[in-house]
């Protein structure tokens, strides 16, 4: 690599050979040194998983405008610790998990690979951000995509390497001509109606599928993720590791546990 340009960490939660980073490295090859280390397979759901129990297998692998790749047996937390501590030699200026099939808004933050992934970045002082397409479907039109994450890598570049900041960034599902913008604002609350679908293998073994959808909270907020994605925004909302319910301390504190 040379050094001098920018060092952009790319990774992501639904594996190396997926569109979605392909489309991420090829944004962001334009603005700097690319290295990616992703998992070797979908990693969807993870959340902010480590591998303690069992050893991780790292592999050079060719990938087209990246400086160097890897393919990692680990979860997308993990990609993010082993490219930090063991394959880099200098600390990343940004780092970005995406391009993710599928959207990460409200709670399935806390499920999120694609998050847990760039929280991972910003714990150890790189800007960082998970960016998500309202689309699970991996053929989809990047278009929209790839126009925001250029916009996005910009902004993130021209910040300073020690800020703790992540975004959770949420592209709407329409066309390019149809994006009205981009709206900060914080997660909306909302939850998953899930139950398990009962099935037969083709040897007759019983199994369970997880399914389910999506109830939104607070239909008439315009503060949230949730409608601007609705209203064909962009959502972008900071998110941290500090999962400390303020609201609810004095609540606590009224309970007087105490010994």
């Amino acid at each position: 690599m040379q050094k001098g340009e920018p060092l952009i960490l790319v990774t992501n939660d639904d594996g190396i050979t997926s569109p979605g980073i392909q489309a991420l490295v090829a944004a962001a090859a334009s603005f700097g040194r690319v290295c990616v280390v992703a998992p070797d397979k979908p990693q969807s759901g993870m959340g902010h998983a480590i591998t303690v129990n069992s050893a991780l297998r790292v592999t050079p692998v060719d990938f087209k405008k990246a400086h160097r790749a890897y393919s990692c047996t680990g979860t997308p937390a993990d990609c993010v610790k082993v490219a930090i501590y063991h394959l880099l030699d200098e600390k990343p200026d940004i780092c970005l998990s995406g391009i993710n099939h599928g959207s990460n808004i409200s709670i399935n933050v806390i499920y999120s690979g694609t998050m847990s992934a760039a929280l991972e970045g910003a714990l150890e002082g790189i800007p960082s951000a998970g960016i998500s397409l309202c689309n699970n479907n991996t053929g989809t039109d990047l278009t929209a995509a790839r126009f925001v994450t250029d916009l996005l890598i910009k902004k993130l570049l021209k910040l300073k390497s020690d800020l703790h900041l992540c975004l959770n960034v949420n592209i709407p599902d329409v066309g390019l001509n149809k994006l009205k913008g981009v709206h900060i604002c914080r997660q909306g609350m909302g939850n998953w109606k899930e139950f398990y679908e009962e099935h037969k293998s083709d040897a007759g073994l019983e199994y369970l599928w997880l399914t389910g959808t999506f109830e939104n909270f607070e239909k008439q907020s315009i503060d949230t993720d949730l409608w601007a994605l609705e209203n064909n925004y962009v959502s972008v909302v900071p998110i941290h590791a500090d999962m400390t319910d303020y609201k609810q301390i004095n609540r606590v504190k009224e309970l007087n546990i105490s010994f």
